[in-house]
């Protein structure tokens, strides 16, 4: 794979030490393509952890194949099992990679979603392979046990009706433009702060997605996110021309219905 689409192996492992450069990946140098033991082939648990980001976020259609805990190939004659016995026994689990060498010994990127909220655990040269599911499992239990994930704006939700003076209507919804969530410790969603920023006075025309104000969400005088308020339609100024327009799409919208 690697000569197919690089040229030679090579090649290849000088583009993946430039993405892990690229992801953060600080740490990590590949001297090969296959992972196998070799001087100066490096890497820690925090940059497995950015890959493993990396993968689930951009290429998601890897869980089709990670959550699989058997299959078959060859009408059956074939069966394969998944080396992750975490996707069997743990709530949520939905991969990611085992790994094993005499020198690296057993390791593991181990992968969960609850409750919206998805956590990676690393475990590296665990002396077993029972031990590195153990302490992957305490990881994950930790996680899932103090911390949830909070939205606290949705895209695309309708935030309020506003008055347009010398519009053709009178009225916009205001909707919010992007989702903001968080990753809290369990309870410290009753502290936070929403403050709500809109124009005092909002004067036609109004262009779809126009920015009409903002929502900032605090905790302790910490800014967790933001987002932009925006105007649903477009609403015209109004004119003789636009008001004829308006009237006769409504009435032939009329007409239309009546049909």
């Amino acid at each position: 794979m690697a000569e197919y689409l690089c040229g030679s192996e090579e090649a290849f492992v000088a583009k993946m030490n430039e993405t892990a450069k690229e992801l953060g990946m600080n740490d990590t140098t590949f001297k090969n393509c296959h992972g196998i033991d070799e001087e100066g082939h490096l890497t820690s648990a925090y940059d497995i952890a950015l890959m493993s980001r990396e993968l689930l976020n951009n290429h998601p259609t890897i869980l089709n194949y990670t959550t699989i805990w058997m299959d078959t190939l060859r009408d059956g004659k074939s069966e394969l099992v998944n080396t992750n016995k975490l996707i069997r026994n743990y709530k949520g689990a939905t991969g990611l990679k085992t790994g094993s060498t005499s020198v690296a010994l057993y390791n593991l990127s181990a992968s969960a979603t609850r409750d919206g909220m998805s956590l990676i655990a690393v475990i590296m040269k665990a002396p077993t392979t029972k031990i590195r599911f153990a302490e992957a499992q305490k990881l994950l239990d930790y996680g899932f046990n103090n911390y949830e994930y909070k939205n606290l704006a949705v895209k695309g939700n309708t935030l309020k009706e506003a008055e347009v003076t010398k519009g053709i209507t009178s009225k916009v919804n205001l909707v919010i433009e992007n989702g903001v969530g968080i990753l809290l410790k369990k309870g410290e969603d009753k502290e936070i702060t929403q403050t709500i920023n809109l124009e005092e006075n909002i004067t036609a025309p109004v262009y779809e997605g126009e920015k009409i104000g903002e929502i900032i969400y605090t905790l302790n005088g910490e800014e967790l996110g933001r987002t932009n308020i925006v105007a649903e339609k477009t609403v015209e100024k109004k004119t003789f021309f636009s008001i004829a327009a308006y009237v006769y799409m409504n009435w032939f919208n009329v007409l239309k219905d009546m049909r």
